[in-house]
């Protein structure tokens, strides 16, 4: 079968490539494109199988070769002999392979063979990096990229998403796991404010933009998500919700990729809106605002869903896990926070269990105690919860989450249980 080829490479390059291209058995030049625009109409009108791009290529990014992907064109990279800048950043864009004038015809025509075919390497994945975090040695599991994802999400109406996930990712710290925090949320991203921390400084939008560069790299990612604690890293939301454009879904996945070399337990804080109506808007590629929240939760190896203990909130909490059951994404832990009796009556907890039981089929929740003077303390301070108030009831109840979304947190939130028990004191007779 003749594989049909698209070249998009700047014009130092084109004539050496469409030259061995020819040569090459099975493959068929049918256009050189000026640009990167010529390559993605070209592309959308179905006539080719595999696109050939060059790393100098003006406005190529990982956005574009998603546009791509999704129109079934494979993409292979083309640069010069010892152009190591250009081959890393093609291969850090998602390029699986890249080629050289100097491959020969037979070489060439099996390689492209092979990328159309999906044989080679993963098109969107990662250059490997090694773990920049491991002076102890214990970098293996992250190193390899097999970090672990726990995204926090739930339904609008500010049920607590953000105080759990700072708190979840503060227990995993605080249980020895080196820990990454990562604020999505493009409708109002607040992990910065609840640390203290400056939501003018770089994070993930400068992350992204490093990304749709292919210039993301898991030292680089490390520099933008600053250590705020011990074993615990910040990546920041964007400052202001109408920058949400800068952060697309192909460098979100990139990112949280990276990320999985970067800490051994990754705590995703997402926005609320899983909506991809945008899709419908428009009748070509578009920024999807919720792009960032459908990633993580793809990507995530656990979930949990975070709604309030009253009427409003339970109802929605009901509609947002019915609606998560027709998307890609794991099995829902469910948390409900702000428990009190005096808005769901005598015994909230049994009472609020019925009720997602009846209406959700869900039968093990857990609960989260409404604890407004711990929280305002914690913020007041720039702490979290697990510094704020170790010993609250409420952080003692998302702590225990820790072990429900990584085993190795389990001995140490048991430890630090025992240590904040009160001692039973036996009076001496005399």
């Amino acid at each position: 079968m003749t594989v049909t080829v698209l070249v998009a490479v700047t014009h130092r390059l084109e004539t050496r490539l469409v030259t061995a291209l020819e040569d090459a058995p099975d493959l068929s030049v049918v256009r050189r494109c000026a640009d990167l625009p010529d390559l993605l109409a070209a592309a959308a009108a179905g006539m080719a199988d595999l696109a050939v791009v060059s790393a100098d290529l003006r406005s190529l990014d990982r956005d574009a070769l998603r546009h791509l992907a999704a129109h079934g064109v494979r993409v292979a990279g083309f640069a010069e002999p010892h152009d190591e800048a250009g081959e890393r950043r093609l291969r850090q864009l998602g390029v699986a392979a890249v080629l050289g004038p100097d491959t020969r015809p037979e070489d060439l025509a099996r390689i492209l063979r092979a990328v159309v075919a999906g044989t080679t390497a993963h098109p969107s994945g990662p250059v490997a990096e090694p773990s920049p975090w491991a002076p102890d040695g214990r970098a293996g599991l992250a190193a390899a990229g097999r970090g672990t994802i726990t995204a926090v999400w739930g339904p609008t109406g500010a049920p607590g998403r953000t105080t759990v996930a700072v708190t979840l990712a503060a227990a995993l710290a605080a249980a020895g796991i080196e820990t990454l925090l990562v604020d999505l949320d493009t409708y109002g991203a607040a992990v910065a404010q609840s640390l203290g921390l400056l939501d003018e400084a770089p994070g993930v939008a400068a992350a992204a933009r490093a990304s749709e560069g292919g210039l993301l790299d898991v030292a680089g990612l490390s520099r933008l998500a600053p250590r705020v604690g011990p074993r615990l890293r910040v990546l920041t939301g964007i400052p202001t919700p109408h920058r949400w454009t800068e952060v697309r879904g192909a460098a979100v996945e990139d990112i949280l990729a990276l990320s999985r070399s970067l800490a051994e337990h990754v705590v995703v804080d997402c926005g609320f809106g899983v909506e991809d109506d945008e899709e419908l808007s428009y009748d070509t590629a578009a920024p999807r605002r919720n792009a960032t929240t459908l990633t993580a939760l793809e990507q995530a190896d656990h979930l949990l869903v975070v709604g309030a203990g009253d009427p409003v909130g339970l109802q929605r909490l009901v509609r947002a896990v019915q609606e998560l059951a027709e998307r890609p994404a794991p099995a829902p832990v469910v948390v409900v926070t702000k428990v009190r009796a005096s808005v769901a009556g005598p015994h909230p907890e049994r009472q609020i269990r019925e009720v997602l039981a009846r209406f959700a089929g869900l039968e093990a929740p857990r609960f989260v105690p409404w604890a407004p003077a711990d929280c305002d303390a914690a913020i007041l301070a720039g702490r979290s919860l697990v510094e704020a108030a170790p010993h609250a009831a409420v952080t003692q109840a998302i702590t225990a989450l820790a072990t429900v979304v990584d085993d190795r947190a389990e001995a140490a939130v048991r430890d630090r249980s025992d240590r904040g028990r009160p001692r039973r004191v036996t009076a001496r007779r005399g």
